[in-house]
């Protein structure tokens, strides 16, 4: 099975490399560090498999994974990095990876995951195959904040932005010229409405609804 490593940490590409030359199945038959190398590879190398990070200079991994899946439909594209916020999975799954893992996968399972895509399956890290649950149960859970939301009236939508914006309550009674108790008032009938417990969840309750694939970048 013939494979192709994108990635521009060259300390990586070679413990891929090391790692896959201790098998007799697969072989790393060309490199790159950037997304423009991995169209070009992908075009003139026609690999099996291409392992591609997500990171890196010139345009990233999910764009040279649409590039490349235009030009050529049929090739397996196996996403190996550290990002693994809802974003960068379900984006890069809309362009056509077969799989998605991150690099602090153990070997065994990073093989597995090289020979699975490149045999025609799917694959994915155990915590991104979670995400994507939880992403199928979404639809019902946005719906029931949604609902909620809209019972809260124009005032308490106000007072709810200023609460998901880290205003205080002194700070919302002088932003809306609000008395300290009329605020209280306001938040104890938002919480009731969202059914949440405090400010907090209130909070993050709005914060979802604004962008239901939030996550943090991590690398």
């Amino acid at each position: 099975m013939k494979v192709v490593l994108i990635d521009d940490h060259p300390l990586f590409r070679s413990g891929v490399r090391n790692l896959i030359q201790t098998t007799d199945d697969l072989k790393v038959i060309g490199e790159g560090a950037s997304g423009e190398e991995a169209v070009e590879l992908a075009l003139r190398l026609q690999p099996d498999v291409m392992v591609m990070d997500i990171r890196m200079p010139g345009i990233n991994g999910i764009e040279a994974t649409r590039v490349i899946r235009e030009k050529q439909p049929e090739m397996k594209i196996l996403i190996v990095t550290m990002l693994k916020n809802d974003k960068s999975v379900f984006t890069a799954m809309q362009m056509g990876a077969r799989g998605y893992v991150l690099k602090d996968a153990g070997e065994m399972e990073l093989l597995h995951s090289i020979r699975m895509v490149g045999n025609g399956g799917a694959v994915f890290s155990s915590d991104i195959a979670a995400r994507m649950m939880n992403y199928f149960t979404m639809p019902q859970k946005q719906s029931h904040v949604n609902t909620a939301l809209s019972e809260l009236t124009s005032r308490e939508l106000e007072v709810l932005e200023l609460i998901a914006e880290g205003y205080t309550n002194v700070q919302i009674g002088n932003k809306l010229q609000l008395s300290s108790k009329t605020v209280a008032n306001h938040i104890s009938n938002i919480l009731n409405k969202l059914q949440v417990a405090d400010r907090y969840q209130a909070k993050k309750l709005y914060k979802e609804s604004q962008n239901p694939l939030s996550g943090e970048d991590e690398e």
